[in-house]
């Protein structure tokens, strides 16, 4: 296990992030918002807030899998960022060198460990919350299917 996965799982315990994790996700949103010096996948995803009713946006890494794009909450269930894309109906922003209006629609768990595994290999800040590892058998995926939420990304 990569001794940096126990600094990681600190900066977001509780499955929330703390100060540290908060303010290099306000630079990665920067970052991915402009599309400069980030991989293609790093894009900032905005939503109406279920409380505040203002836009919160937030550093995710779209996943590219049999022919679709796919968003992954490496937290869970709980994540704000679910909680407010479910209360909004799946409406969304993705920002990255221009703003794209979209439809998050959740996924069957069923339908989850190709699309985990595949969040796995090209989202490497992820790994630290997952029980499974990236090279994990179809079955581990399974068992954990569950408790990462899954949204397919469709044009609005």
């Amino acid at each position: 296990m990569n001794p940096l996965y126990g600094i990681k799982r600190w900066m977001y315990r509780g499955g929330r992030p703390g100060p540290l994790a908060r303010g290099i996700n306000w630079i990665q949103r920067l970052q991915h918002s402009s599309g400069l010096l980030v991989p293609h996948y790093a894009v900032t995803l905005e939503v109406t807030g279920r409380r505040s009713g203002r836009a919160v946006r937030l550093p995710v890494a779209v996943v590219e899998y049999d022919g679709g794009r796919y968003l992954v909450s490496m937290l869970g269930p709980r994540a704000n960022w679910v909680l407010n894309v479910r209360n909004a109906q799946g409406k969304a922003v993705l920002h990255r060198r221009g703003a794209e209006a979209v439809r998050l629609v959740e996924v069957p768990a069923n339908a989850r460990p190709p699309i985990l595994r595949r969040y796995l290999a090209v989202a490497p800040g992820a790994r630290p919350h997952f029980a499974v590892d990236r090279r994990s058998p179809e079955a581990a995926f399974t068992a954990v299917a569950d408790r990462h939420p899954v949204f397919r990304v469709d044009a609005r």
